[in-house]
């Protein structure tokens, strides 16, 4: 089979490179293509894995081109890791809003938005790339804002687009663990958007264990979520809030935190990956003990503002042992479609009739059922009413971006920044697009008039 990862200079790419190590006996590859439009960005992130291969003791071997016809060309998987704009894009993605008092977060929010409207326009060229290249092959797309880039993708290829994130996995695992039980042995009842998702139920065959972990502030106090939105909003909830939902929880406290900070996340990002990526004529070993150590500052860090709102100190839980992470979940799924093993995943795929309130094309994040066919997602029950009305709200808000992307109209920017409940007027809406066109070069050019 052949894999082709774009975006294959990325940062987060030895991850992907060792979840293949590790898969290799159930998934493999005869043929890995990492594309890149930086052939710079590709050798370096290249001898990162050379030297990952020789600590390990096996190695999946690999090429790498600038020219994504010939990466594609006969897939059966790809990988989309892509970063439009890089990194200098996400510093403007935050800082924008955040010198209006609005949040300014990768994903939610105004800079979701930004990041959505110069990213879906990438996107769809890669989608249609594939639909002539490999019209067979499967697109997992780990690229942000990955709700937004699934369903504007699956207007090209139909259900063979799937979008993962690692969160909701994540938080089943914690919760699991915090019950003292085994997550694989479990049933959770998880539901919503990418980023914008609840934990309703955690059941082990004979009864459903969310009620006694809501009731024990101890065991709530042993994980991530538990601390950080704390026990009695749990309780009033009566669910568990995937942790991006601090952002609309805690939307104020999390601004006057950011504001606090000495730089946004991304601003700190752009320096310590900048000063990897320059780091030129390491060998293999010195190379990955380099990429290791930004890893370990990087991802210490995930959700700082967040955390640091809510008082929390220390690193975040995955960086502490939790396994996991986007990668593991994207081999999963190859592994699950490639060798029909009908594993249940937590995934962004067409709604069908998982979220009855939404139509069935609405791309949403639910368990479902993967094997040679792809996800078939599960039904969700009934949705609590406050849960239900963000919900559709913000899959309005991801669709007028979507048109605005495809369209290059500044009244559908405009609009998807106003209806979005973290933006608190039309008007200031208006200055953060205003504030983006100026600032990002490919906004510039797609909304010129």
């Amino acid at each position: 089979m052949k894999l082709t990862v774009v975006g294959g200079g990325g940062f987060r790419v030895p991850m992907v490179y060792g979840a293949l190590l590790a898969r290799r006996e159930r998934v493999l590859f005869d043929d890995v293509v990492l594309h890149d439009v930086d052939a710079g960005r590709l050798e370096r992130i290249g001898v990162v894995l050379q030297g990952l291969a020789a600590e390990r003791g096996t190695a999946v071997p690999f090429t790498t081109t600038t020219d994504l016809d010939e990466a594609i060309e006969g897939a059966d998987f790809v990988f989309s890791a892509i970063r439009v704009g890089r990194l200098e894009g996400r510093v403007v993605d935050e800082s924008v809003p955040l010198a209006l008092e609005v949040l300014g977060q990768e994903t939610t929010g105004p800079g979701g938005i930004c990041f959505a409207l110069r990213t879906i326009p990438a996107v769809m060229e890669i989608a249609h790339t594939i639909a002539e290249k490999a019209p067979g092959a499967w697109l997992i797309n780990f690229t942000n804002p990955a709700g937004m880039v699934t369903e504007a993708a699956q207007r090209v290829l139909g259900d063979r687009v799937v979008g993962i994130c690692d969160s909701p996995a994540g938080l089943c695992r914690r919760v699991a663990k915090a019950l003292g039980e085994d997550p694989a042995r479990m049933w959770f009842d998880y539901f919503g958007l990418n980023h914008l998702g609840w934990l309703q139920a955690a059941r082990d065959g004979r009864r459903d264990r969310l009620p006694e972990l809501l009731a024990d502030e101890e065991k709530l106090a042993t994980f991530e979520e538990g601390r950080l939105f704390g026990a009695d909003w749990l309780r009033t909830l009566g669910m568990i809030p995937n942790e991006y939902l601090y952002y609309f929880y805690y939307g104020a406290d999390t601004v006057r935190s950011i504001r606090r900070q000495p730089q946004p996340r991304g601003s700190f990002l752009l320096e310590q990956q900048a000063a990897f990526y320059a780091a030129d004529g390491q060998a293999p070993e010195e190379a990955l003990a380099s990429w290791r150590a930004t890893r370990h500052d990087r991802e210490r860090s995930y959700m700082a503002e967040a955390r640091g709102a809510a008082g929390i100190t220390g690193e975040h839980q995955e960086w502490s042992g939790d396994p996991g992470g986007y990668e593991g979940e994207a081999m999963a799924l190859v592994d699950a479609i490639a060798n029909n093993a009908r594993t249940v995943m937590i995934v962004n795929t067409a709604n069908r009739s998982a979220l009855p309130f939404l139509d069935e094309r609405a791309v949403v994040e639910v368990p479902s059922l993967v094997g040679r066919a792809g996800p078939v997602p599960t039904a969700a029950g009934p949705v609590p009413e406050h849960a239900r009305a963000l919900i559709a709200t913000i899959k309005d808000v991801e669709r007028t971006t979507i048109e605005a992307a495809l369209t290059g109209s500044a009244d559908l920017a405009i609009r998807a920044l106003a209806l979005h409940p973290l933006v608190p007027s039309v008007s200031v809406a208006r200055r953060i697009f205003a504030g983006y066109r100026e600032q990002l070069p490919e906004l510039q050019e797609r909304f010129a008039a």
